[in-house]
């Protein structure tokens, strides 16, 4: 990635965190020099002039920028890591006033009886570990988790099956060796085995079909299983609880293939 495209993405990152595009190019370019005027800002971000003012007014306001009253008057970004902190707060501030406004919102009850058996879909690696982290959290009894996909096993997730509850018989799955191993190392805890579920990956025929992602069974009755899209990589995933859920049902029978027998539960 050339300096442009760095630059580029910048400003739609910081789009994505909340400024608006002018006044993201500007802060874009304050970051490539010690101190800059309005012309000379306008000129490396082709922002107009008179814009440039407005903006450097916004980004002042959320702490971004510095301004030097002298004639002309100068600008500058702070340190980028005062910056990033900054943005930082103001996110995770959003962030805390949207929970707390939609948790203050009164639910609406349609009279209809919650089904006993329910199944969702949804989309993000980001979304779906949240929620692995959510049912792997509340686990009672049992987890079985099978990782199909090496990009899966991040950071976030080895801290959630690290923090499983120590009375939770804890089963991981792989469909390698290698990431077996990788999987014992991170997670010593853990009885881990080769999955023995290779054939969802399907065959060199096939290379260009969806993968398998992570399968997750919690206490047989909650299970997610995701896919990797072969060409964006985006990962996607149905989720189902109940108990007595056919999904999980089906789950179960299929992911025991590759438990050691004396640790699997007769279906």
């Amino acid at each position: 990635m050339d300096a442009s495209e760095n630059i580029q993405e910048a400003i739609e990152v910081l789009q994505q965190l909340g400024l608006k595009e002018y006044e993201a190019r500007c802060f874009a370019g304050l970051s490539r020099v010690d101190t800059g005027t309005a012309k000379k800002l306008g000129e490396l971000t082709e922002v107009p002039r008179t814009r440039v003012y407005d903006a450097i007014r916004v980004l002042e306001a959320q702490g971004l920028v510095e301004i030097q009253h002298s004639s002309p008057q100068r600008f500058r970004a702070v340190p980028l890591e005062e910056a990033a902190e900054t943005l930082r707060d103001q996110y995770e501030d959003r962030v805390e006033r949207l929970q707390s406004a939609l948790e203050a919102v009164d639910v609406v009850d349609d009279g209809d009886e919650k089904p006993v058996q329910q199944v969702w879909s949804m989309s993000g690696q980001d979304g779906i570990e949240n929620r692995t982290k959510k049912i792997v959290g509340a686990a009672e009894d049992e987890v079985v988790f099978v990782l199909c996909d090496e990009s899966l096993l991040t950071d976030s997730l080895v801290a959630t099956l690290n923090e499983a509850d120590g009375n939770t018989d804890l089963l991981l799955g792989a469909d390698t060796e290698s990431l077996e191993t990788d999987l014992a190392e991170a997670v010593p805890s853990a009885t881990t085995f080769l999955s023995g579920l290779d054939w969802l990956q399907g065959t060199d025929e096939y290379v260009d079909d969806t993968a398998v992602g992570r399968l997750v069974l919690v206490d047989r009755s909650a299970i997610l299983v995701s896919s990797i899209m072969p060409d964006s990589r985006e990962e996607k995933a149905i989720y189902g609880d109940g108990f007595g859920n056919g999904l999980v049902v089906i789950a179960r029978r299929l992911m025991s293939q590759g438990l050691i027998s004396s640790s699997d539960p007769h279906p």
